[in-house]
């Protein structure tokens, strides 16, 4: 099993999650370090501070020289794809090609509304989101020197130039977020290269969607070992690292590849060598 660290960019500051970072980075046992994708905090006063994802990643890019970044995930009705896949190969050059892509449909109805940002129906909102993942493989995915065309129901290119080339050929891993059975399972088999169960808590409801994500790959001749499959933790000072420990031999049991660390506010990089020693043998 292998971990990461996730630090929400709300209700905490720039100095905060850099020391968290740059403290990450040091210690190898971190393979990836995850930011998420809000423009308010979740799950608390939406009044409270919150950086933008993207722009911070890019500057923890440019600060780190180990460690995988992405954010978990992009919301996709947040940005136009296209804009978005440009993004994702500035962030992985600058990056020296450690980014990972995350993507989802998005879900936050509060804050869309109060952004003016549509959000879409569910059934309209997956469809653009599967449209959305195809149009960002396909630009990064483009033969140097060609151009890209695309007609889509929400999304379109014209004869579209998509340079300088990400570092990550054809792209950089795609790593997609959500549970939905029919329709993001589907999506998960058919692009990504990670797949992220957000929301989910029971050990055999987790193994019933990992069959059922098997059984997509089957009825399109994938390999389902080809997606790694993470689970999110969480560390708080009252649970401690015995927490976090008891939650990662709880899904490691089940074959979980990946444990992602949620470090709750107030960030600080005291506790990663001590979660690190605690899973070191898992």
């Amino acid at each position: 099993m292998k971990f990461g660290i996730k630090t929400a960019p709300m209700n905490t500051t720039w100095q905060a999650m850099l020391d968290v970072w740059k403290e990450a980075d040091r210690i190898p046992f971190y393979d990836t370090a995850w930011s998420f994708d809000h423009f308010e905090p979740i799950f608390s006063a939406r009044s409270g501070p919150c950086l933008e994802a993207w722009t911070h990643l890019a500057a923890m890019a440019a600060v780190t020289s180990r460690i995988r970044v992405g954010v978990q995930v992009t919301g996709m009705p947040y940005r136009h794809p296209s804009v978005l896949a440009n993004m994702a190969a500035t962030v992985d050059i600058v990056s020296g090609g450690r980014l990972t892509i995350g993507l989802g449909a998005g879900w936050n109805e509060d804050e869309s509304n109060a952004l003016g940002i549509p959000l879409a129906p569910w059934k309209e909102r997956f469809e653009q989101f599967s449209e959305g993942v195809a149009l960002i493989v396909a630009l990064m995915s483009s033969a140097d020197g060609a151009q890209t065309t695309l007609a889509g129901k929400h999304f379109s290119l014209t004869d579209a130039w998509f340079e300088p080339k990400s570092v990550q050929r054809p792209h950089p891993p795609i790593a997609i977020g959500g549970s939905g059975e029919r329709k993001t399972l589907k999506v998960v088999a058919q692009y990504a290269q990670h797949w992220n169960s957000v929301g989910i808590s029971d050990t055999d409801e987790w193994q019933r969607k990992r069959d059922v994500l098997h059984a997509h790959c089957a009825d399109i001749g994938r390999d389902p070992s080809e997606i790694e499959c993470s689970v999110n933790l969480v560390y708080s000072p009252l649970s401690g690292v015995d927490g976090v420990v008891k939650e990662a031999e709880r899904w490691s049991a089940v074959g979980v590849d990946v444990g992602i660390v949620n470090l709750i506010p107030p960030h600080t990089p005291e506790p990663l060598a001590a979660i690190a020693e605690a899973l070191g043998g898992l």
